[in-house]
């Protein structure tokens, strides 16, 4: 048994910021299943938004994040956020951080770029790879760190709580969290992580669909460890589409930043027409809920593959510098974006809903928070604003940490962690039909994407709802009957998360933000889809 203060399973930017943090409270410890460097963060290109110019304001950036979520945002937490934005641009910049500058005037202002639904330009950014550069100054912070121990190529499977320690199903009030049992991914072994305070940043879950920008870590674990302890979940219905990655059988999950778009690209048929005019006055400009359901509508109609985003027009040398590695990665591929367009089509990339917390990360288990994409917390709504996700998980790690500094005290040292039993292998043995795993893998991932994709109807959730049924109950019965691994680890929460994400699409009786269902096209009710893995029968 391994114990610590804090345990941050995850390693994107909302994990590392507030491990850097917390490690000056106590003793930190983060797990992630690849290296630290693995996650959403990293393959982050646009940017982060903040009100930095004169001629924005909070209100300004505060009614954006509004409309772009539909009517579902909590007005607190949009509040929160935008208002601390600018403090998390300058305390990244006092750790090194280098956002680009200004090509007209290089030494006095940060350049801003413009993404769809913003009425302002404000996307700080780090050429067309912010998150990495955000991502690689975190690194350097936590390995330099002694309060902080890192487990790379460690998989949470379940979550330590007093529902689990009693053997019994878990309450919606009065449950704790103590750490999680982890499996060392090149050892096999299981181990026991205890803490005090226990940290889901896990990220999101694209990898349920077949197509998505997210990389292969992106299976939506802590949703499902979540789900399982007990946590009351949120509006898993709405997950953004990115409109464009780049359609080519080799770019794997490679997305093609919507700031192209914010600098004059346009989305063009294979004819060369351009459509989104028929779709939003905004045009290209529009939320991604609107130009992903455009770019879909257009396929289906025409039955092509892809159509070509075309930002040829503009200069070539300031292609080459705005996006130098979206150009390079294209080149790669073929295509030289500064003479030709791109073959793009939207790809599933951000999900909106998550486990649900308060203003402070906090969820409805004790000793236990969620930040970033894992976690809902109403500033999203029923589709993200561009550029705002970054910007949350800084902020919320911030708010989080602040609420275990005042509450350090009680939080670790008035709750003594119960004897904690090792993980049980029981009459379990090593799995020699893997090829099930990623039969079933595959199944889960087409029907999602055909049926609970960007256009959703009651016919095809049925559909959905059926099939999943029957291979929740195949792929458990393997799970208990083999060690487990990596792969059948991933498995068992894409089953369960596919479930619960059927499940609050089909309690929504109408088409709002990214959800959008033929049997009910119009808006009724601006109200969340909250439930508990006990309410899906």
């Amino acid at each position: 048994m391994i114990s610590t203060d804090f345990l941050v399973i995850g390693s994107g930017i909302a994990g590392l910021s507030f491990a850097r943090k917390a490690a000056t409270l106590g003793r930190v410890i983060i797990i992630t299943k690849k290296g630290l460097t693995d996650s959403n963060t990293q393959q982050a290109q646009g940017g982060i938004a903040a009100v930095w110019s004169k001629d924005d304001s909070f209100h300004s950036h505060y009614q954006d994040t509004l409309n772009a979520g539909d009517g579902l945002c909590r007005k607190e937490i949009v509040r929160q956020v935008v208002e601390k934005a600018p403090a998390m641009i300058r305390e990244l910049m006092a750790l090194g951080l280098k956002f680009s500058t200004d090509p007209l005037n290089p030494e006095q202002d940060l350049e801003l770029g413009l993404e769809g639904g913003h009425s302002h330009r404000r996307i700080l950014h780090c050429g067309d790879a912010t998150g990495q550069a955000i991502e690689d100054i975190l690194v350097k912070q936590i390995r330099k760190n002694p309060n902080i121990r890192t487990y790379e190529n460690h998989i949470a499977i379940d979550l330590i709580t007093t529902a689990k320690l009693q053997k019994r199903p878990p309450e919606k009030t009065g449950e704790r969290c103590f750490g999680a049992y982890v499996l060392n991914t090149k050892t096999g072994r299981i181990k026991t992580f205890t803490a005090a305070i226990t940290v889901l940043a896990t990220g999101g879950a694209g990898k349920v669909y077949l197509y998505t920008s997210n990389p292969d870590v992106a299976t939506g674990d802590g949703l499902a460890m979540a789900a399982r302890a007990g946590c009351q979940l949120a509006n898993l219905e709405f997950i953004q589409f990115h409109p464009t990655c780049l359609y080519h059988p080799q770019a794997k999950s490679f997305l093609i930043s919507e700031a192209l778009r914010g600098e004059g690209a346009v989305l063009k048929l294979i004819s060369g027409e351009r459509f989104m005019d028929k779709y939003s006055p905004q045009k290209e400009l529009a939320p991604r809920d609107i130009v992903a359901r455009a770019i879909d509508s257009e396929l289906k109609k025409s039955g092509q593959d892809f159509v070509y985003l075309d930002i040829s027009h503009r200069n070539a040398d300031f292609i080459k510098k705005r996006f130098p590695n979206i150009y390079k990665k294209c080149r790669q591929f073929g295509y030289d974006i500064t003479r030709e367009p791109i073959p793009v089509v939207p790809a599933a990339h951000y999900f909106c809903g998550g486990i649900n917390t308060d203003l402070t990360g906090q969820t409805n288990i004790t000793g236990l928070l969620a930040l970033g994409e894992v976690a809902n917390t109403g500033l999203h709504g029923a589709n993200r604003l561009a550029s705002n996700s970054l910007l949350e998980a800084l902020v919320m790690a911030e708010t989080a940490y602040s609420y275990c500094q005042k509450n350090f005290s009680e939080l670790t040292g008035n709750k003594k962690i119960p004897k904690i039993p090792d993980w049980n292998i029981g009459k379990a043995r090593s799995s020699d039909e893997m090829v099930v795993v990623s039969n079933n893998w595959d199944e889960i991932r087409r029907f999602m994407w055909n049926y609970v994709g960007i256009v959703r109807s009651n016919k095809r959730l049925e559909r959905a709802r059926r099939r999943i049924k029957i291979l929740e109950e195949e792929i458990n019965q393997y799970y208990w009957d083999f060690i487990p691994t990596v792969d059948l680890i991933e498995l068992r929460n894409i089953a369960l998360l596919a479930k619960m994400i059927i499940y609050s699409a089909a309690s929504r009786k109408e088409s709002r933000g990214l959800h959008y269902n033929l049997n009910y096209p119009k808006k009724i009710r601006p109200g969340e889809t909250k439930f508990y893995l006990s309410d899906i029968t």
